[in-house]
């Protein structure tokens, strides 16, 4: 993969990307899950894609996250939607874009429809995880964890065998109506496919069928994957993945 590379946001914020700079192409968009960064396996197929296909490409880090500045602690949804609205003016500029959102990289995925409607041709959820913060993550803390939470104003957690430093702030931005995304419609006539494990244990399958509710007009799929986990990051997913790629990028054409 390419050496990465840094946007500088302001004195003290940089951003960590990827990108396949490509003038007047059509642009992939990978939108990393939570804690997440841009080192991983979705990432690097992703990239290795776009080249092969001849396309643009981005993936970015938000605040906090890989090797990106800021504390996790401190970032948001508002935070990281507003990274990922900056990165993608400053690189992808006013090319056309698909995006890829990973878990809660469709979250903010939808959150980028306010400000690029007419640039998003298309749009894959993996896993999605829209308002996970309070519609998932929040329901199974026990209620000592939510005490701490709102208390001490942080706490750690364990979530599909990861651990997680939680704060309250981090909890209330996920529920500010800026933030919501699953009681608001889209109407763009473009292709829209899910991608979800049969056996998430992290994400219900019903968020996917969610998002596709947003899309009033869209051309949606929703693919279940046999046996398939949260991340979808073995090859055979990633495969599958990049065949429903193939089918949206036809249907964009």
């Amino acid at each position: 993969m390419k050496k990465f590379k840094f946007l500088k946001i302001s004195k003290t914020k940089k951003l960590r990307y990827i990108s396949n700079y490509k003038q007047k192409t059509l642009y992939i968009i990978f939108l990393p899950g939570f804690a997440s960064d841009i080192e991983g396996d979705k990432p690097r197929k992703f990239f290795k894609y776009a080249k092969y296909k001849k396309l643009g490409f981005l993936a970015m880090e938000y605040s906090g996250y890989g090797k990106s500045s800021g504390e996790f602690t401190k970032g948001n949804i508002s935070t990281w939607s507003n990274d990922a609205k900056l990165t993608i003016k400053s690189i992808v500029k006013k090319n056309d874009f698909l995006l890829i959102g990973s878990s809660m990289g469709a979250w903010i995925s939808l959150l980028m429809f306010k400000y690029f409607k007419k640039q998003i041709k298309g749009f894959i959820g993996i896993g999605s995880a829209p308002e996970f913060l309070t519609r998932i993550m929040w329901k199974k803390f026990p209620k000592k964890t939510k005490y701490e939470i709102v208390s001490k104003g942080i706490s750690k957690i364990q979530n599909g065998g990861y651990e997680y430093l939680i704060s309250h702030q981090l909890i209330k931005d996920g529920k500010k109506s800026k933030n919501r995304v699953l009681n608001k419609k889209i109407s763009l006539e473009i292709p829209i496919t899910m991608v979800h494990g049969q056996k998430d244990e992290v994400v219900p399958v019903k968020y996917s069928r969610k998002v596709l509710k947003i899309f009033e007009k869209a051309k949606s799929k929703l693919n279940i994957i046999k046996g398939g986990d949260h991340s979808l990051s073995s090859k055979k997913n990633l495969n599958i993945i990049c065949k429903e790629l193939d089918e949206i990028i036809i249907n964009i054409n």
